[in-house]
C-alpha cells in the first residue's frame, strides 16, 4: 500500500504575504528566470519532515513552482528533493476550483492525502469528493497573510494518524 501523501503549495504556505515572525528571512528565489522575493522559516522543513516521518506520510510540492521547488524553497526551509505535481498548464476552469485541484485527483489516484493552500474553496472540496478516484482527503486552506502554522500541522498530524487507524481496521486494509 502507498503511503498518504502531504501536499504543499509555496506561496502563501511556506512564503506568506507578510512577515508575521521574526524566524521569518527574506530570499531572493528565481521562478520561471525571474526574481522572486520570499520570505522562509528555516524551522518548516524540520516540522513537515517530522509530520512526514511520524504519520507515514510522502512529502509532495503541488505548486506553479514546481521543480523550482527543490532547488529554490527546498534548501532554503531544509526539505530534500521532493516528488512534484505538475501543475503549469493546468487548464483554467469555469466551475471554480483552483488550478491546481484537478492536477492533485489524477496525482493522488486514491491515495489520502493532505493538501496545504492558501487558494482552496468549496468548489475544490465538491470536485475532489466527486472525483471517482480521489480516496480520503483533508484540505487545509492556510491564511496567505501568516503563512503555515504548529496548529495547521497539528490538524493534520491527527487527520493522517486517524486515516492509518481506519486503513488499518478496514478489511483489507485499504482506504476508505
Amino acid at each position: 500500500m502507498e503511503p498518504p501523501l502531504i501536499l504543499l503549495d509555496v506561496d502563501g504556505v511556506l512564503n506568506p504575504a507578510r512577515r508575521s515572525s521574526p524566524r521569518l528571512r527574506r530570499h531572493t528565489c528565481v521562478l520561471d528566470g525571474e526574481p522572486q522575493r520570499v520570505l522562509l522559516d528555516r524551522r518548516h522543513g524540520a516540522k513537515l519532515l517530522a509530520l512526514a516521518r511520524e504519520t507515514g506520510a510522502e512529502l509532495v510540492w503541488a505548486t506553479r513552482w514546481e521543480e523550482q521547488a527543490n532547488t529554490e524553497i527546498g534548501p532554503r526551509v531544509g526539505l530534500p528533493d521532493l516528488p512534484v505535481v505538475a501543475v503549469a498548464g493546468a487548464p483554467s476552469l469555469l466551475t471554480g476550483e483552483n488550478v491546481k485541484t484537478r492536477p492533485v485527483a489524477a496525482y493522488a489516484r486514491r491515495r489520502p492525502f493532505v493538501w496545504f493552500d492558501d487558494h482552496l474553496t468549496a468548489a475544490d472540496e465538491d470536485y475532489l469528493r466527486g472525483h471517482p478516484e480521489v480516496g480520503d482527503f483533508l484540505l487545509v486552506g492556510v491564511d496567505p497573510r501568516t503563512g503555515l502554522t504548529d496548529g495547521q500541522l497539528a490538524r493534520a498530524r491527527s487527520w493522517l494518524t486517524a486515516a492509518a487507524a481506519r486503513r488499518d481496521r478496514s478489511p483489507q486494509g485499504s482506504a476508505v
